[in-house]
């Protein structure tokens, strides 16, 4: 996939938004409703009232870059319909583009380093 990877910031807007909006709108409402900067390089996340369909809006340094996908079948994992914003990783991202749960995808857990060979 094009687009933000490593160490992004980014936020899902919990409420559905009207999927007419295109990136200037959805930059607005990143302002308005949920108190962000659209240009400061984190990625805003928003969904339609039917949960088969995304809208990505993020400032990459040259433009504002608005990235749409449809399942064709199943719905993406979201969180609970409030009014807010929760917080994601890019690996958590990825999996919710993918469809996948993203609430499965963790931080590395760290491993114990054997103290001798045997």
């Amino acid at each position: 996939m094009i687009g933000p990877t490593g160490a992004v910031r980014v936020m899902v807007a919990t409420t559905p938004v009207d999927f007419r909006k295109g990136a200037e709108g959805l930059a607005a409402l990143v302002r308005e409703s949920l108190g962000g900067d659209p240009f400061s390089g984190a990625v805003y996340v928003f969904r339609a009232r039917r949960a088969d369909r995304i809208k990505l809006v993020y400032f990459d340094g040259t433009g504002m870059c608005l990235l749409s996908k449809r399942l064709e079948d199943g719905r993406f994992c979201w969180p609970a319909v409030t009014d807010g914003v929760v917080r994601l990783t890019a690996a958590q991202l990825q999996a919710l583009l993918e469809g996948l749960d993203w609430r499965r995808v963790h931080a590395v857990r760290p491993t114990r380093v054997p103290i001798t060979v045997s």
